[in-house]
């Protein structure tokens, strides 16, 4: 299986972001263009403060930008809500509830679940949120706590969570970031395996470059701050990926491509001073 997305999501023109005002302003990203198609699995990689996570907030709506204009499904973003699913490095999931009330929370506040939601929530919600919680090994823990969870099953919570109300975006923050590397390893197949089935368009942030070659099916480089994308390359290995694909030559040649952009791409603003 090969993704092959078409549809245009979402579509950046000249997107800037600048922190502050006059002489106190810091220039986070430069003016962008990125078209994100509908399926798209892009993943971000770049040093820190590059831009990344700030892609991230223009694109929930929680940072306007302060040029250019974003659009999404043809029309300016804000005009149509969106639904997100978002999953950070912590999984934030409440301990007060059990690993079934924390994914099935979507569905209690995003429209247009949250109307039928004390209906359904004995019904065909818990049977959707077991169902995913099946997929991705945790069903025997459905009623634990979250403190009684690894932090590997935190995280695949933590998903289900993300993926629950079947969201337009996925947005995907470091979030295997805090784990060791089998677990991590681990959570990539799953994370292939959910997106394989369901489809969400994601955007991954990460710093792991083999995390993103194994995932996406997009990759885009950034430049040290002020952030704008140097490369962006489709990543065309064949789907399902088996984790034995890392020790590939060719997937190994493109984690160093990938790296040679980011150590030896120059940053603007040091080399205009100079």
């Amino acid at each position: 299986m090969t993704a092959q997305p078409s549809e245009k999501l979402m579509v950046f023109e000249k997107v800037g972001v600048t922190y502050g005002t006059g002489d106190d302003g810091t220039e986070a990203l430069q003016p962008t263009d990125l078209t994100l198609s509908k399926g798209d699995f892009l993943a971000l990689v770049g040093p820190s403060g590059c831009g990344k996570s700030t892609i991230l907030k223009l694109v929930s709506e929680v940072l306007a930008p302060t040029t250019g204009n974003i659009f999404f499904s043809g029309r300016e973003l804000g005009a149509t809500p969106i639904r997100v699913g978002m999953a950070f490095q912590s999984a934030s999931l409440l301990p007060w509830m059990t690993v079934r009330d924390n994914v099935m929370l979507p569905l209690k506040i995003v429209p247009p679940f949250k109307a039928d939601y004390r209906a359904k929530r004995r019904g065909e919600y818990r049977e959707r949120v077991d169902a995913l919680l099946e997929k991705v090994g945790l069903i025997d823990f459905a009623d634990n706590n979250t403190w009684e969870l690894s932090g590997g099953m935190m995280q695949r919570a933590n998903l289900c969570r993300a993926l629950i109300h079947e969201p337009d975006l996925l947005l995907l923050d470091e979030p295997f970031g805090a784990l060791d590397q089998f677990t991590r390893e681990e959570l990539w197949q799953t994370l292939q395996e959910l997106w394989i089935e369901t489809r969400p368009t994601v955007i991954l942030v990460t710093h792991d470059l083999r995390e993103a070659a194994y995932l996406a099916s997009r990759i885009c480089v950034m430049s040290p701050r002020p952030g704008r994308i140097v490369d962006d390359s489709v990543i065309d290995f064949v789907r399902p990926r088996d984790i034995d694909l890392v020790f590939e030559p060719d997937f190994v040649a493109l984690v160093q491509r990938l790296r040679n952009k980011i150590v030896h791409t120059p940053n603007i603003r040091k080399r205009n001073a100079a």
